[in-house]
């Protein structure tokens, strides 16, 4: 009391403000959390200010080359050209559902089929003619009935092979028979195609060998644009998916179709949340091929260089359970596997540019920037003027009275 009765009387107001204001500091409006508040926050297991136990399974990494490029490691996608192969695929056998026609010729004198010759009006010699069949449905066993030949194996035939089935059990009761086979309704040789397109629909595969990018021009295109589209391929129990203009701007990956393959078109909208001192908090949309730190930093608007503390960026995100080596043991880890973390990087360090446009965004990251120590204490100082400047000003103004 006597130390304070030593001060004037409006330094003495003046110091209570401030003594005021500091006591409130912890009470200044913040954007989120400052780089000491992370570090401290996210620990082990311990007492929280409520006395009641706290568990914290939350992993702080920093971020470098060799932390970028192990994440790297784990974005690989295989090619279509890798998991489904180049070279055309057999799209000429028959399978169940189709519908094929058989044609034979006898040569003369037909002893078989002899209904169908005729002779030759002007050299008075028989001629063979062709007998048609009626048309035939493969049936669901893969077969179909040939008169005296009996029931012919043709699901996974090619039709060359059904020809000669035929012919090999005519030939000892026809005379030299020779036989073709067409394909008139195809069931079974089929691209589908479904999704984000103008039309889904069945392509038909000839041994021409259609294309991936002949399926989706079938269907009519795309609804959205090309960077946001992602094309998967389904082939029996395999899935494979890789983003569309990767698919474009590589030609080997535009693959051959196969029988019974369902593209699909996906339209998977990626995005990032920007809070912080950052150019604009927002949800950020990016391509479906991905983006890296750097780019997710430019298009978030930068660091504000008033406010942000450029120690303090950092990346939340939840990661597979063995996407490394964790620095927190035990590994505590949510009900679906997944490991929460914050990925912190330091831009005041050059280097760290090279390492921000090697480390990939995910979809659904949330980037934060914390602001700088001194924007803090320039919010402080600004809350003890404000509450200062109307009291000197009065006491200014009582003493020139």
């Amino acid at each position: 009391m006597k130390i304070m009765r030593s001060i004037p009387r409006g330094y003495r107001i003046f110091a209570v403000l401030g003594v005021i204001a500091q006591a409130g500091c912890q009470y200044l409006p913040t954007v989120g959390p400052s780089l000491s508040d992370i570090e401290k926050q996210v620990g082990p297991l311990r007492i929280s200010e409520a006395g009641k136990p706290r568990l914290s399974g939350i992993q702080i990494v920093d971020v470098d080359d060799a932390v970028a490029r192990q994440l790297l490691a784990l974005r690989s996608q295989l090619m279509f050209s890798e998991t489904l192969g180049n070279v055309n695929p057999n799209v000429q056998s028959i399978g169940a559902g189709d519908v094929i026609e058989v044609s034979l010729w006898e040569a003369p004198p037909a002893t078989l089929f002899g209904s169908g010759q005729s002779l030759d009006p002007r050299a008075g010699i028989a001629t063979a003619r062709v007998v048609t069949f009626p048309e035939q449905t493969v049936n669901q066993d893969g077969y179909i009935n040939m008169p005296f030949a009996g029931p012919v194996m043709a699901t996974g035939q090619t039709m060359r092979q059904i020809e000669a089935q035929i012919v090999d059990r005519l030939k000892s009761k026809a005379n030299q028979p020779q036989v073709l086979v067409r394909l008139i309704r195809n069931m079974t040789l089929n691209a589908t195609v479904v999704g984000d397109v103008v039309n889904s629909t069945r392509m038909p595969l000839t041994p021409r060998g259609e294309r991936l990018l002949d399926a989706l021009a079938a269907a009519g295109g795309v609804r959205q644009p090309v960077n946001r589209m992602t094309i998967q391929v389904t082939r029996g129990s395999q899935v494979h998916a890789l983003p569309l203009d990767v698919i474009i701007r590589d030609p080997k990956q535009n693959v051959p179709l196969a029988p019974g393959d369902v593209v699909t078109a996906l339209f998977q909208p990626l995005s990032f949340t920007a809070l912080g001192a950052t150019g604009k908090n927002e949800e950020i949309n990016f391509e479906a091929q991905g983006i890296s730190l750097a780019q997710a930093l430019a298009r978030s608007g930068g660091l504000i260089d008033t406010r942000s503390d450029a120690q303090g960026v950092f990346i939340f995100r939840f990661e597979p359970k063995e996407a490394m080596k964790w620095p927190k043991e035990p590994v505590l880890a949510t009900p679906d596997g997944k490991v929460p973390v914050i990925y912190r990087i330091d831009l005041k360090d050059p280097s760290s540019f090279f390492v921000a446009q090697s480390f990939m965004v995910n979809n659904k990251d949330l980037l934060y920037v914390s602001n700088a120590p001194i924007a803090e204490l320039q919010k402080f100082l600004n809350v003890v003027f404000s509450v200062a400047y109307p009291v000197l000003t009065a006491i200014s103004a009582s003493k020139s009275k």
